[in-house]
C-alpha cells in the first residue's frame, strides 16, 4: 500500500511539473521588448501542430510577431529548457556518485575547461573563420570534455577511480585552468567584454543552430542516466555492497561520469557558465520526491528546465533595455536558497 501511495505521488509530481513546464514555455515566449499576449502565443503554437492547427483561427497579430516568436524567443526558451535540464540531471548523477551534496556539474573542472576553450576562441579567433558561430561552443566543449578526461586519468589508482580522489583532482585541475583563463584575458588586451559576458552565462544571440548542437547530447546523456538509475540507487549503499549484488561498479562509473560530463559540457558550451542549477535543483527536488533516481532524474530535468527558462526571462526584462547575464540571476536565487537548505538541514 505504501508503494502504491509513493507511485501515485511520483506520477502526480511528474504531471504537475510537465504542466508547469508547458506554462513556463508559453509565458517565457511572451516576455520581451515586443508585447505579445499569452493567448496569441498559444494560438501561434497550436497552429503549427498538424491536424490541430487548421482548426485554430488566426488572430489579428502582425506577421512580424510570428517571426519574433518562432525565430527568436522560441529558440531561446527551448535552449534554456535543454540547458537547465542537462545541468540539473548532471548534478543529480554526480551527487549520487560522489555521495557528496556539494557535487555539481563543475566539480570535475568542466566549467574551467569550457571557460579556457571559449576564451581561446574569443580572444584569438581560433577557428572562427572556418566554423563561424560554432567555433566558441566547439572549443568550450572540447575544453570541458578534455578536462574531464584528464581528471579521470589523474584520479585512477590501480585500475580503479576512488571518487574522493577524483573530487580533489577536479578541484586542482579546475583551479589551474581558471588561472590560465585569467592570464589569457589579462595579456591579450582584446575582446575582454565578450569573454566576461560569456563567463557569466546567458542565451543572448543564441538560436535554433545552438538548439541542434545541444539536443542530441542532452537526450543521449539523459537516456543513459535513466538506464542506470536503479543501479545508481544501489550505489548509495556503498561500492562493496553494489559489487556483491553483481554490479560492475567501475564500468558504471565510467558510463555515468561520461554521460554527466558530456551533458553538462554541451550545456556550458552553448550557454556559458551558469552556476547553481546543478547544485540546488537536485537538493530541492530530492526534498519533494525522495532519493529514488528513477523518479529524481526526470523530476530534476523538468524542474531545472523551468528554473533556467524562468531565470532567462527575468534576465531579459529586469534591467531592460539592457540584459543581465543569466548566471547572475541564478546566483541571486540559488545562493539564498542554498543557505536556507544548509540552515534547515543543519
Amino acid at each position: 500500500m505504501d508503494y502504491g501511495n509513493r507511485a501515485w505521488r511520483w506520477k502526480m509530481s511528474i504531471a504537475i511539473l510537465l504542466l508547469g513546464l508547458g506554462l513556463t514555455f508559453i509565458i517565457c515566449t511572451t516576455i520581451g521588448p515586443a508585447s505579445i499576449g499569452f493567448m496569441d502565443v498559444m494560438a501561434m503554437l497550436l497552429r503549427k501542430i498538424p491536424w490541430i492547427g487548421s482548426f485554430v483561427p488566426r488572430g489579428d497579430w502582425p506577421d512580424s510577431f510570428e517571426t519574433i516568436v518562432f525565430q527568436m524567443r522560441l529558440a531561446r526558451v527551448t535552449l534554456a529548457v535543454l540547458a537547465g535540464a542537462g545541468l540539473a540531471v548532471s548534478g543529480v548523477v554526480l551527487q549520487g556518485l560522489f555521495k557528496n551534496p556539494m557535487a555539481d556539474p563543475y566539480i570535475l573542472g568542466i566549467s574551467s575547461g569550457a571557460a579556457l576553450g571559449a576564451t581561446i576562441a574569443m580572444l584569438y579567433g581560433a577557428g572562427t573563420q572556418l566554423l563561424g558561430i560554432y567555433a566558441i561552443p566547439l572549443y568550450a566543449f572540447l575544453g570541458a570534455t578534455g578536462t574531464a578526461f584528464v581528471v579521470y586519468r589523474l584520479a585512477m589508482v590501480g585500475g580503479r577511480v576512488p571518487m574522493a580522489t577524483m573530487l580533489l583532482a577536479g578541484i586542482a585541475v579546475g583551479s589551474f585552468l581558471s588561472a590560465l583563463t585569467s592570464y589569457f584575458m589579462i595579456t591579450s588586451g582584446r575582446n575582454i567584454h565578450q569573454v566576461v559576458f560569456w563567463l557569466m552565462g546567458g542565451f543572448a544571440g543564441r538560436g535554433w543552430d545552438h538548439v541542434r548542437v545541444l539536443l542530441p547530447y542532452v537526450l543521449t546523456g539523459f537516456t543513459l542516466m535513466l538506464v542506470y538509475a536503479r543501479r545508481l540507487n544501489i550505489m548509495l549503499l556503498g561500492e562493496e555492497q553494489a559489487q556483491h549484488l553483481g554490479i560492475n561498479v567501475e564500468r558504471m562509473k565510467q558510463v555515468l561520469l561520461g554521460a554527466a560530463t558530456l551533458t553538462a559540457a554541451a550545456a556550458v558550451a552553448v550557454s556559458g557558465i551558469i552556476g547553481f542549477v546543478g547544485l540546488i535543483i537536485p537538493h530541492a527536488v530530492r526534498l519533494i520526491v525522495g532519493p529514488d533516481h528513477r523518479v529524481l532524474l526526470p523530476s530534476a530535468a523538468l524542474t531545472g528546465a523551468i528554473f533556467l527558462a524562468g531565470a532567462d526571462a527575468i534576465a531579459r526584462v529586469a534591467a531592460a533595455p539592457e540584459e543581465i547575464p543569466v548566471g547572475v540571476i541564478t546566483a541571486l536565487f540559488g545562493g539564498p536558497f542554498f543557505i536556507y537548505l544548509l540552515r534547515k538541514k543543519r
